[in-house]
């Protein structure tokens, strides 16, 4: 991989992580249209979200900072019922990791995955759709049960083109959830995960057989960060404002693309 794929990876994995349009599917599409191959996309493409994961990090971390103190705080309150909230939401994508990776990248690895993509594309812009007109209810805090749900989706935005983002937020939102409160709570329930497989596959060696050189990665590393800074500021502008129905259309219109480029 040459250094200006990687900063061009780098940029779509970086602006695409907080929108709703899938990272993972524009990665996959972004591959495909510079014609990188890897020995493990997996492995890759947790770098790069690493990378994004340290950008909420910066851009949240008064949130992040009080999710801490609460927990380590040891002391009933809401500060500890919220993290303990955030743990339990992270329990189904966990468990879909450990179990189905290999499926998944064997995915990532198949003739046919633009037309999965291009399927995830479509059912992320209905999701988008359906929280546009759910009619608000406006909870001001995300309840256990809510927690778990948001969590689910989260396991199931694993599917590449599912947009993990997208997906989160509107299961918030048509669960009658404020709109700053979900964007927030979708933030920061994916620090965890991202953070556990990244030390996961660094102790296990994966990272070594990721077929990328060290320029390349630390380029594509430092512009995924940079760029995520960005687009984690806007995306909470953009849902707070309740602008998502655009983001539907723009799926719609890349998922069919997508499936387009697969058959003709």
């Amino acid at each position: 991989m040459s250094i200006l794929e990687s900063f061009i990876l780098g940029l779509v994995q970086g602006l695409t992580e907080y929108l709703p349009v899938s990272s993972s599917g524009h990665l996959q599409i972004a591959k495909e249209l510079l014609g990188v191959e890897l020995t493990d996309n997996i492995a890759f493409d947790v770098i790069l979200h690493f990378a994004t994961v340290l950008s909420t990090i910066v851009v949240l971390w008064p949130a992040v900072k009080s999710l801490l103190g609460g927990f380590f705080s040891f002391r009933k309150g809401p500060e500890m019922t919220y993290a303990l909230k955030i743990i339990v939401s992270m329990i189904p994508v966990g468990i879909v990791g450990l179990l189905l990776k290999d499926d998944i990248n064997a995915l990532l690895a198949s003739d046919y995955v633009m037309v999965v993509v291009g399927a995830m594309l479509l059912l992320t812009a209905l999701l988008l759709l359906f929280a546009h007109y759910a009619k608000p209810r406006n909870k001001q805090t995300v309840s256990w049960g809510d927690a778990m749900i948001i969590g689910a989706s989260q396991a199931v935005a694993t599917m590449p083109g599912l947009s993990r983002s997208g997906t989160t937020i509107a299961t918030g939102l048509i669960l009658g959830n404020r709109r700053e409160v979900v964007a927030e709570f979708s933030f920061l329930m994916v620090i965890l995960p991202i953070v556990g497989e990244s030390m996961l596959d660094l102790l296990s060696g994966n990272l070594a057989s990721v077929g990328v050189g060290v320029l390349p990665l630390v380029v594509g590393f430092a512009t995924a960060f940079v760029s995520g800074c960005l687009a984690c500021k806007f995306m909470l502008s953009i849902v707070n404002r309740g602008r998502l129905v655009w983001f539907a259309l723009y799926c719609l219109v890349v998922g069919i693309v997508s499936i387009g480029s697969y058959i003709f």
